[in-house]
């Protein structure tokens, strides 16, 4: 199969050599979409970026709507400076609308107009109108994949969905298609049979390092989420080249999952203290005084903390205290929440609450984190970044923390 899958990415290497110079300009962009769709792109990255660079010197005024939407959408997305204003040979002569002939035209607009940035009114109009428009055509298409399709954009957009959790559908849907490339689509289920092995493989070693701890005989009250952990961080990279990052990445998730249950629904708040004043020293010396349960919690954070410090390279090891002042941090919140509860306070502005609760959904540690097994992709000067709390950082922790949030509130 791996021998298979080899011969298969080579001659799809070729095809796309290829198509960069013989192809149209709607047939490149269409195969790179493919292969980003069908999680592919990553074992062609330099010949899409050939692709790419080429691209950016295209006139497209001319192009059907699609074409200049699939154009926007690929290079937008990888970086590139477009403008917006492609889209103005578009719109109707009321100024309310754009002029498409299809369905898959509206759909292609309305992932384009999805990577809009502040100010676009264009863009902005464009998701309105295609959102309209999609939701009255999508009934009418006359393909059930289309439609299901449109139904998912109106949902999620496009940019924003986790493609690999959506590849084996669609390899399933690209199968059916006409155009559908016959080395393509075999490559596509080959590699996703052998992702599938790797994923077997780590989670295989993120479960044996799970049941090591013992946590279950000991702390009736942790959650057992170490399988979910693993499948929320292959969202976050599910390249084959990242696997050590995904196992880090799922420690760190699942102890700070324990730390959570540990604040929220175990300890006492005299307790909590002493328990944030041990990991703030990082010293096994000082935990004489904790329960013996909150003992044996601290004993496991710090031989995690070794443990994932021994994957690393020596020239790697600086990025672990990044990690330890975040982890710092993180229970410094949670006792911040702690003192609220039993004093029963509440918040006088969402201003106030954030500043604590944006620091206790962990979104900064986690962010940090993400970076420690990359290798190289991941220099110092990365975790410097994430350690300024940069406002892409803050963002997402707020946006982290609302959702969950309104989620918890939905459930009680």
């Amino acid at each position: 199969m791996v021998h298979r899958a080899e011969q298969l990415k080579e001659e799809v290497a070729a095809k796309l050599v290829a198509a960069s110079s013989a192809c149209s300009l709607h047939r490149r962009i269409h195969l790179i979409h493919v292969l980003e769709r069908l999680c592919l792109d990553h074992l062609f990255e330099d010949e899409i970026s050939d692709m790419l660079a080429r691209m950016n010197d295209v006139d497209v005024s001319g192009c059907d709507l699609q074409t200049v939407a699939m154009w926007f959408y690929l290079l937008r997305k990888h970086g590139y400076s477009v403008s917006s204003d492609v889209f103005a040979e578009f719109r109707d002569e009321q100024g309310g609308g754009f002029t498409a002939n299809s369905a898959r035209d509206l759909l292609s607009l309305h992932c384009a107009a999805c990577l809009a940035t502040r100010g676009e009114t264009i863009l902005d109009e464009a998701i309105s109108f295609t959102a309209k428009s999609l939701k009255s055509t999508a009934p009418y298409t006359g393909a059930a994949s289309l439609a299901c399709e449109i139904k998912r954009a109106l949902e999620i957009p496009l940019p924003r969905r986790v493609r690999i959790y959506e590849a084996k559908s669609r390899i399933a849907e690209y199968g059916r298609e006409a155009e559908a490339d016959e080395l393509v689509m075999e490559l596509a289920k080959l590699n996703y049979n052998l992702v599938q092995l790797q994923y077997q493989q780590e989670l295989k070693i993120i479960t044996r390092w799970w049941n090591g701890l013992e946590l279950q005989s000991r702390l009736s009250f942790a959650r057992d989420r170490v399988v979910e952990c693993y499948f929320w961080i292959v969202g976050v990279y599910f390249e084959p080249s990242y696997s050590r990052a995904r196992i880090i990445l799922t420690k760190v998730i699942a102890i700070v999952s324990l730390l959570d249950d540990t604040y929220d629904v175990y300890g006492t708040p005299q307790e909590c203290e002493l328990f944030t004043e041990c990991i703030e020293s990082w010293d096994p010396a000082v935990a004489g005084g904790l329960p013996e349960n909150m003992k044996f919690i601290f004993g496991k954070i710090l031989d995690t903390y070794q443990s994932i410090e021994e994957e690393l390279a020596p020239e790697e090891k600086y990025r672990m205290p990044y990690i330890k002042n975040f982890i710092i941090d993180l229970v410094r919140a949670y006792n911040k929440e702690v003192r609220w509860r039993e004093q029963g306070y509440v918040p006088a502005t969402v201003e106030e609450h954030l500043q604590v609760s944006a620091r206790s959904g962990a979104c900064h540690l986690l962010s940090c984190a993400s970076f420690v097994g990359m290798g190289d992709v991941a220099g110092e000067e990365a975790f410097e970044w994430v350690c300024s709390v940069p406002k892409l950082v803050q963002a997402l922790c707020i946006i982290l923390r609302l959702s969950d949030d309104l989620k918890s509130y939905e459930r009680k």
